[in-house]
Order: C-alpha cells, then sequence, then structure tokens
C-alpha cells in the first residue's frame, strides 16, 4: 500500500491503489475497472482541503497528469481545460491569452477540479466563487463513460459546479474567463472598532476588501484591492521572498513553535505578530495579486454566514479565540463574497461574510473550533466543504433548499456509490 496524506498532513490514508493516468483515455479505463471490482474511487488533487474529503483505503486517483489545454474561444472567453491542472500553471495559460479568472481566492496551489469541487472562493462582494465561472465540465462515471455537463443542463451543472467528487471524476472544465486586468492592492493596519463600523464602506471602495484580525488585538489588518489601468508593476524577486516569505511565513513559524512549546503565550505572541505587519503595497496581474505563498502547517475551519450577521460572527469568534485556555496565536479571516447558485455552495442564493480560524494541528484545535461551530450554527453558518467541520448529513440538509435535486443528480450519476467513502457517507449520506 501507498500512504497519502495531505497538505497539512493532518489527513492521511492507505489506498489500496494510486493510478495516474495520463489521457482521457486511461481515466476512463482505471475508472471502469475500479467499478466493475466494486472498488470504490476517490481523486486527490494537491491536498489542500483541511477535510478528509479525498482518504480511501480503495482506489485513489492522481489528476496530476491531466493538465493540458483543450480549447480556448476568444469571442465568449471559455477556456477549456483538464482538471488537474494547479491554479498556479492555469492563471499563467490564461495570462497569455488575455484573460482571466473573475475572482481567485489567495492560494493558487490547489488543482482546477479540487478547487470547485469543494466550493472554493475568494472576496469581493460583487464576485461570485470559482465554481460559479465554470460554464461546462465533463465527469467520468462507473462504467467509465463520459457524461458532458453544460448550460443546456442548468440544473445537472448546479449540481457538478460543487459535487465534493461524489458525482463521478471530473475530467476537464470550462471556465468563462473576463479580459485580464491589473490590481492595485494596498495592506494597512486599522483599529478594528473602526473597521467593524465601516465595513460596508469598505466592501464599496475596493472590488476586492477582506482583512484579518489576531485574537488579543484590537487591530484589524485591511486588504483591499482595485482595479486599475496602471500598467503592472511586479516586485522584484528579492523583495518579493522577503515581504511574502519570510516575513509571513518565516516570521509566523516562529510564533507558532513558540505557543506550541507554551500555548499560555498564545495572547502575547498575537500581539506581537500584530505588531509587524504593516503597511505594504503590490500592482501586478490580478492572479499575482490574489495568490499569497503558505509555508506554515495549520489546520482550518471556515464558514459562511449570511453577509449581515458578518460582524456579529467575527465579534463572537474574537471573544472566544481570546480565551487563554485555547492558546489561539493565528488570526481570524474575514471574507465577502456574492451569491451563486450551485446547489451545495455555501453562498448558494446568498450573500455571504466567510470567516475562518485556523490553530496548530498539534494542539488541541477541536474545542475551539467547536466552539467557533456552534456560533456558527446560530448564526445559520454553512462550513467550507474543504475545512473543517463536525456536522453531518442530517444536520446539514436543512441548510441547502435544493439538497433533494442535488441528491437526485447523485443517485443519478453515480447509482452504485462508485465515488463514495466514509467523508460523503457522513455529510452527504450513505449511498
Amino acid at each position: 500500500m501507498t500512504r497519502w496524506s495531505n497538505w497539512a498532513g493532518d489527513q492521511t490514508c492507505e489506498p489500496a491503489v494510486i493510478e495516474c493516468p495520463a489521457t482521457l483515455g486511461e481515466l476512463c479505463e482505471v475508472v471502469a475497472r475500479a467499478g466493475a471490482a466494486g472498488r470504490r474511487v476517490r481523486v486527490s488533487g494537491s491536498g489542500h482541503s483541511f477535510s478528509d474529503c479525498a482518504l480511501t483505503d480503495g482506489v485513489m486517483i492522481r489528476l496530476a497528469r491531466l493538465t493540458r489545454a483543450i480549447d480556448f474561444d476568444p469571442g465568449s472567453g471559455l477556456f477549456k481545460v483538464e482538471g488537474g491542472i494547479v491554479l498556479h500553471d492555469l492563471n499563467g495559460l490564461l495570462d497569455e491569452r488575455g484573460v482571466a479568472f473573475e475572482n481567485l481566492g489567495d492560494i493558487d496551489r490547489q488543482t482546477l477540479s479540487g478547487a470547485i469541487s469543494t466550493g472554493t472562493h475568494g472576496t469581493g462582494e460583487r464576485f461570485r466563487s470559482i465554481p460559479a465561472q465554470v460554464a461546462a465540465l465533463e465527469l467520468v462515471t462507473a462504467d467509465g463513460s463520459v457524461v458532458a455537463v453544460d448550460e443546456s443542463q442548468p440544473d445537472l451543472l448546479r449540481a457538478a459546479r460543487v459535487g465534493l467528487g461524489s458525482l463521478g471524476v471530473v475530467y476537464s472544465v470550462t471556465v468563462r474567463t473576463v479580459p485580464a486586468y491589473t490590481l492595485h492592492r494596498v495592506d494597512s493596519p486599522r483599529p478594528l472598532a473602526e473597521t467593524l463600523d465601516a465595513i460596508d464602506e469598505l466592501n464599496a471602495g475596493a472590488e476586492h476588501f477582506e482583512f484579518y484580525v489576531f485574537p488579543h488585538t484590537d487591530v484589524a489588518l485591511c486588504r483591499e484591492s482595485r482595479r486599475t489601468g496602471e500598467p503592472r508593476a511586479p516586485r522584484n524577486r528579492a523583495a518579493l521572498y522577503a515581504r511574502e516569505v519570510m516575513l509571513e511565513n518565516w516570521v509566523g513559524r516562529l510564533f507558532a513553535l513558540a505557543v506550541r512549546r507554551m500555548p499560555a503565550r498564545a495572547p502575547q505572541a498575537a500581539r506581537v505578530a500584530s505588531r509587524n505587519v504593516g503597511r505594504s503595497t503590490k500592482l501586478d496581474a490580478s492572479y499575482r495579486v490574489f495568490a499569497s505563498e503558505r509555508r506554515i502547517r495549520f489546520t482550518e475551519m471556515e464558514y459562511a454566514v449570511p453577509r449581515e450577521r458578518g460582524r456579529e460572527m467575527v465579534e463572537r469568534v474574537l471573544e472566544l479565540a481570546g480565551r487563554p485556555e485555547l492558546g489561539v496565536a493565528y488570526p481570524i479571516e474575514v471574507r465577502f463574497v456574492a451569491a451563486d447558485d450551485a446547489l451545495l455552495s455555501p453562498t448558494y442564493e446568498r450573500d455571504a461574510c466567510y470567516v475562518a480560524v485556523h490553530q496548530d494541528p498539534k494542539l488541541d484545535w477541536k474545542s475551539y473550533f467547536r466552539g467557533v461551530e456552534a456560533i456558527a450554527r446560530e448564526l445559520d453558518g454553512r462550513p467550507h466543504w474543504g475545512k473543517r467541520y463536525f456536522r453531518e448529513a442530517a444536520d446539514l440538509e436543512p441548510l441547502y433548499p435544493r439538497w433533494a435535486e442535488f441528491q437526485a443528480a447523485r443517485a443519478r450519476l453515480d447509482p452504485t456509490g462508485t465515488f463514495a467513502n466514509a467523508y460523503t457517507d457522513r455529510v452527504l449520506g450513505r449511498r
């Protein structure tokens, strides 16, 4: 057996076999063979999910060799590509053609298929998640056949955009792109109270707004990105490395190790970390501005609450994180995303405020995260599918008005439960 683990190293499994097909034909053969043998199949991307979504003791499929561009229509901006491509590489291909995603998250190391399957998002109250930018996709089902899903089948497309790997293997994705654009990003500290009071104005003033706040502090680290006609001015590599790798990762790593040894020092570490993040600017291609490099290993929970309840969520989570016995030194991240129509999207038919919390996986993260989830539950929050959460199918179903339609799509595309695992059994129900 071959052992597999995610990026954080806190989810591991031993699949019976790991398959790495290089063509659509090979992928179809691998899936058909597993289906005929009655073996369960899961797909792992780059391992950036904190949940056990990809774990299996059956057949694990890696799409790392399925990364080719398939088609591009300059008139419509539709770009079709194999689903195993990593977002970082895809962004480069799009930029060469003068187009881009309209919105992205701050990590670009996920595969495209993994990012859409778990509902990955960015920030910007007028912009939707990554799955909402998908115009079509192709799924390989349990008998090895290819099912094309596009806007001529709107209900099926709404199910497949955020499918948790439960409908089949995502072979290709057609992305609806926009003309490439430049972002001017300004990172600056503001008083927390002032930031919370001005959330609406800050969102209105920048296409992409988010902020971070360390527990035990009263300073919000605001990130405001505006679209501009100015020419790109990328930083030189040395300056970029000093800022985004050394300061944001190595220094943060030192704080994390210190807190791991002495959890009671978490408040002091958080205050010191907050004081060491000052004002900075970035003017570059959108995808380079969106992306951050993460080298500190942590585990994470993230909830999307209705936009109007975002401030209450932030204030209550900060109060919880301030309890010294929890030893929280990692910042809380706050983002804003527009509603979409994917059946299992956390932003299904409602604008949302996402609140993310982090903890050292070697510390007692469960006590903290259970407390955060209790708050989110009271505020009608929906969990990010790729992060930590404790809720199960019976508890999740009421959060999604068209849950039954997703389950009907699942029964249609995977009637034998080939693409199930313990995770889908728990959060979607057994097939």
